[in-house]
C-alpha cells in the first residue's frame, strides 16, 4: 500500500497566518523571545559544558583511580624490597660481623707468625753470630767471621723488618772494626805449628850420631906363632875402646826413655806456643817458640836438612808480629738475645 504525502498549505492560508504573527509580536515579545534563545542557548552551552567538564572529571577520576592503583602497587612493591633489603642487610651486617672476627684472628695469627718468623730470623742469625765469635776467640779466624757477620746481616735484611734495624747497626759496626784489623794470617801459622808438631818424632837427635867405621885390618905381617898372637890381642883390645873426637862436647847423651819424654816435650811446647797463638798472648806464644828452638838446637842433629828447617820455621814464627787484640762481638750477642728487637 503507497503512502500518502501530506499536502501543501494554500498560499492563502499561509498569509492569513503570517499576519496573524506579526499582529501578536511587538517589541517586548521580540526580546522576550531572544532573550529566551538566548537563556535557551546559554543553557545549552552550559549543559554541553558541564557534560563535557564532567567527561573530564570522570576520566581524570578514572586516571587518578589507576595512579592510586599504581601508586599502591608500587608501594607494595617497595616495602617488598624494602624488606628484601632490610633482610639482605641482616644477612649481609651478619657476614661483616664473621668477616671482623675472621679479619681480627687473622691479624692475630699473622702477628703471632710474624714474631715466630722474627724469632727464627733471630735464632739464625744468633747462631752465625756465636760461630763468628768462635772463629775469632778460638781460631782468631777475622776472615771466617768477617764472612759470617757479613752473612748474618744480608739474612737481617732480607726479613725486611723495621724493628731490626738496630740490630744491623750493631752488627755492621763489628763488621767495620774487623776490617779496620791488620791482617794477621792466625790459620797459616797454626798450621805450620802442627806440621812442626807432626814432623817432631822424625828429626834425629845429635846423640844419635854414630862412630866412624873401623879401618880396614891388614894382613899382620909373617912372623913367629907368638908374635902373631899378641898381635892380634892387642888389635882386638884396641877395638873395645875407641876414642871420638866430636865438635860439640856438650851434646848430652840421653837414653831412650829420655828421648821419648824429649820429642813429648817439645811437642807440648809447640801445642801451648799453638794455644798462645789463638788466644793472642804474644808473650808466651814467644817464650814457647824460644824454648822449643832452644830444645831443637840443644838436642837435636843441626846437620840434618829437616832439623835446620824446622828451626828456620820456629825462627820465622818468632818473627810474627801478633800484637792484636780482637773484638769478641760480645755487643752483637747481646743485641741478637735482646727481646726489643722482637714484637715492636
Amino acid at each position: 500500500m503507497s503512502e500518502q504525502l501530506p499536502q501543501p498549505l494554500p498560499p492563502a492560508a499561509i498569509s492569513s497566518a503570517r499576519q496573524r504573527l506579526l499582529r501578536h509580536l511587538n517589541v517586548p515579545t521580540v526580546i522576550a523571545v531572544v532573550a529566551l534563545a538566548i537563556a535557551l542557548w546559554q543553557w545549552g552551552e552550559a549543559r554541553r559544558e558541564a557534560s563535557q567538564l564532567q567527561g573530564d572529571l570522570a576520566k581524570r577520576v578514572s586516571d587518578l583511580d589507576q595512579t592510586g592503583r599504581d601508586a599502591r602497587l608500587t608501594a607494595d612493591q617497595v616495602r617488598n624490597t624494602l624488606r628484601d633489603v632490610e633482610s639482605r642487610m641482616g644477612m649481609l651486617e651478619a657476614r661483616l660481623m664473621e668477616t671482623q672476627s675472621q679479619r681480627i684472628a687473622l691479624e692475630a695469627l699473622y702477628q703471632e707468625l710474624a714474631r715466630n718468623r722474627d724469632e727464627w730470623v733471630l735464632a739464625e742469625v744468633e747462631g752465625i753470630l756465636t760461630t763468628a765469635a768462635q772463629q775469632l776467640q778460638l781460631a782468631g779466624n777475622v776472615r771466617a767471621a768477617l764472612i759470617a757477620l757479613e752473612a748474618a746481616d744480608k739474612r737481617l735484611a732480607r726479613a725486611d723488618r723495621p724493628s731490626l734495624i738496630p740490630l744491623r747497626k750493631v752488627i755492621n759496626a763489628d763488621i767495620d772494626r774487623l776490617k779496620a784489623l791488620p791482617a794477621v794470617d792466625v790459620p797459616g801459622l797454626t798450621l805450620k805449628l802442627d806440621n812442626l808438631v807432626a814432623a817432631v818424632d822424625s828429626l834425629p837427635l845429635a846423640a844419635d850420631g854414630r862412630p866412624d867405621e873401623p879401618p880396614v885390618r891388614t894382613p899382620m905381617a909373617e912372623g913367629g906363632f907368638w908374635s902373631r898372637l899378641s898381635s892380634e890381642y892387642w888389635r882386638d883390645l884396641k877395638d873395645l875402646l875407641r876414642v871420638r873426637v866430636v865438635a860439640s862436647p856438650e851434646v848430652p847423651l840421653l837414653a831412650p826413655e829420655q828421648a821419648y819424654f824429649l820429642r813429648e816435650n817439645l811437642k807440648l811446647k809447640l801445642l801451648s806456643a799453638r794455644l798462645a797463638l789463638l788466644a793472642r798472648d804474644e808473650a808466651t806464644f814467644r817464650a814457647d817458640l824460644k824454648t822449643a828452638s832452644k830444645w831443637l838446637g840443644q838436642y837435636f842433629d843441626g846437620k840434618s836438612k829437616s832439623v835446620a828447617i824446622a828451626g828456620a820455621t820456629l825462627k820465622q814464627l818468632g818473627e810474627t808480629d801478633l800484637a792484636l787484640k780482637l773484638p769478641d762481638l760480645a755487643d752483637s750477642l747481646e743485641a741478637v738475645r735482646s727481646p726489643r728487637f722482637v714484637r715492636k
